[in-house]
């Protein structure tokens, strides 16, 4: 099987780049030498390469600068990924997109399901939202998966930024009213093999949108004093402990692009498919902290 790996640099897409090999022969381009809103270089780069599987794991996830870059933002969460749906159907191929819990408004109590009305609030949700719309118009073979709050070991997240600031302040505010999970790029990887592995054996999955986070419910105060706890217990040098970690509201916290209350995604769906169980959040969420502890370690 031959897996076309896009912007292979990202958070995201290191980690895929990492495990795919193990389901075929990959050919990764990080964004720097290959532009997805570059409409000849995809099709010349498919064309070179006749993938079975299109991973698409480049995107513009820049949530609060994207409330004033719409056009950029908007140029690669929809545009090029409408061309990349053409081309992907052109040739028979299945292409796997990556979307978020910003396609919603958060005003719903519980969980989201894949059919849930969208309502996105802001810019990033938007162009999200019509990369999805972009994909599901074109009639290519496609699996989309809506993720929440991802957190990895590389590049930039929320879990290297409270560890940062917990190292050298004695107090934080975390915003405690925004209610969801955060979901490891190793997760969402290993989610991304088991589909692929059953386009290999002839079991692909129903195509569509699927829900993709850990199990439980948490907010991101829980998560930073979650983080904090871990390292104390891991003996990392910390200027704030767990309980110096006090919780605020949204409203307390202004950005420039609303964020949804509620992002809690029901993953019924994925799980009726899935050749694994989910795991819980912490889970989840402790395995990339200590990949994260163990850097901070070796520094």
């Amino acid at each position: 099987m031959k897996i076309l790996l896009l912007g292979s640099n990202g958070q995201l897409g290191k980690e895929l780049e990492r495990q795919l090999c193990t389901q075929g022969n990959v050919v990764a381009f990080p964004r720097t030498s290959l532009d997805i809103s570059n409409h000849k270089a995809i099709k010349d780069a498919v064309d070179c390469v006749c993938p079975d599987v299109i991973v698409n794991a480049a995107a513009y996830t820049a949530v609060d600068k994207a409330e004033g870059d719409k056009e950029h933002a908007f140029t690669v969460n929809a545009d090029a990924v409408k061309n990349l749906a053409r081309v992907t159907q052109s040739i028979g191929a299945w292409l796997i997109h990556y979307s978020t819990d910003y396609v919603f408004d958060g005003s719903k109590p519980t969980p989201y399901v894949e059919t849930d009305a969208t309502n996105p609030i802001n810019v990033y949700g938007a162009s999200k939202l019509a990369g999805e719309q972009a994909i599901t118009q074109n009639s290519c073979h496609h699996l989309i998966f809506r993720t929440s709050w991802v957190i990895g070991k590389d590049g930039n997240n929320f879990a290297k930024t409270i560890l940062r600031l917990a190292s050298e302040r004695n107090h934080l505010n975390v915003v405690g009213d925004q209610v969801g999970v955060p979901t490891s790029t190793s997760l969402i990887s290993q989610v991304t093999l088991d589909a692929i592995g059953a386009i290999k054996n002839g079991r692909a999955w129903p195509q569509g949108i699927y829900h993709l986070t850990p199990q439980g419910v948490s907010n991101w105060h829980e998560v930073a004093q979650t983080l904090v706890g871990f390292a104390e217990q891991r003996a990392v040098p910390m200027a704030a402990s767990v309980k110096d970690i006090c919780a605020i509201t949204t409203a307390e916290y202004p950005t420039a692009a609303k964020r949804p209350l509620n992002s809690q995604l029901d993953t019924h769906k994925l799980r009726s498919q899935l050749s694994f169980d989910l795991p819980h959040w912490k889970d989840d969420f402790l395995a990339v902290a200590s990949d994260m502890i163990k850097e901070l370690e070796t520094v």
